[in-house]
């Protein structure tokens, strides 16, 4: 399965890949379920993928078959994201790019790296079968990158839920794309992000999906107060929005 299949409106239950001993609590759970109620209005905003001409546009862009990509919305990336991490691979031509959360934008940023600089994509999903059915994706394309599955452990630095074993990922990042682990493990889940933040390369760039969720938007809140060596802006194109933030220094 990948994200060219149909998928449902939520993701998988990833609370259950945790290590073991380690235990949501009902605290955690209780504001887990409440604050899906805050959020339900962007959710069902992000179901449609974007625009089909959007979609159309942008593969071409890429030269790119329209069948490329069949399935967009629900918990996909959207043609918003995809579109934008595009402009940022062909303008400022990262040779690093490392990824949290596969799927759809593997495609996009393995074809974009290939068309303009020959960049190396690290990718990475705690679903074993996810990634190795995205690599094949991206094989049928002649497209390459590498693709591992990351066990979910504790989060680091008191960030809530789980986050990905980042060992073995590039000391270097010229770009971050944070599209995982997602909401239904917490809310603010993808702050633990910054642990990479060291390694981004002064110019270097981040992207957040689902930035203008009201999750999201603690989470940028709390990376303004703790990197202002980056410059944060919400762009709205798209469905759900995306937090880019840029390393000035």
């Amino acid at each position: 399965m990948t994200t060219r299949h149909a998928t449902g409106f939520l993701p998988r239950n990833d609370v259950r890949l945790g290590p073991d001993g380690w235990r949501q609590t009902l605290r955690d759970r209780a504001f887990t379920i409440a604050w899906g109620a805050i959020q339900w209005p962007w959710l069902a905003r992000s179901l449609s993928g974007g625009r089909p001409v959007d979609k159309r546009v942008l593969l071409d862009r890429l030269s790119l078959p329209h069948d490329a990509l069949p399935n967009l919305g629900s918990w996909k990336a959207d043609t918003g994201l995809l579109r934008l991490i595009v402009d940022e691979i062909e303008d400022r031509r990262p040779q690093m790019v490392v990824e949290l959360g596969a799927g759809a934008s593997s495609l996009i940023v393995a074809r974009a790296l290939q068309l303009h600089g020959g960049g190396r994509l690290h990718s990475l999903d705690q679903h074993g079968d996810f990634i190795a059915g995205t690599h094949e994706w991206l094989r049928e394309h002649g497209l390459d990158a590498d693709m591992r599955a990351a066990p979910l452990i504790p989060a680091p630095d008191g960030w809530p839920g789980l986050w990905y074993d980042i060992a073995g990922l590039p000391e270097q990042i010229d770009l971050l794309v944070i599209d995982g682990p997602p909401w239904t493990i917490h809310p603010f889940v993808r702050g633990a992000a910054e642990v990479l933040f060291d390694r981004l390369s002064v110019g270097g760039a981040i992207m957040l999906d689902d930035g203008a969720r009201p999750g999201e938007r603690v989470v940028a809140s709390r990376w303004r107060r703790n990197w202002p060596n980056f410059s944060f802006e919400l762009a709205t194109d798209g469905t759900k929005g995306t937090l880019i933030g840029r390393r000035l220094r």
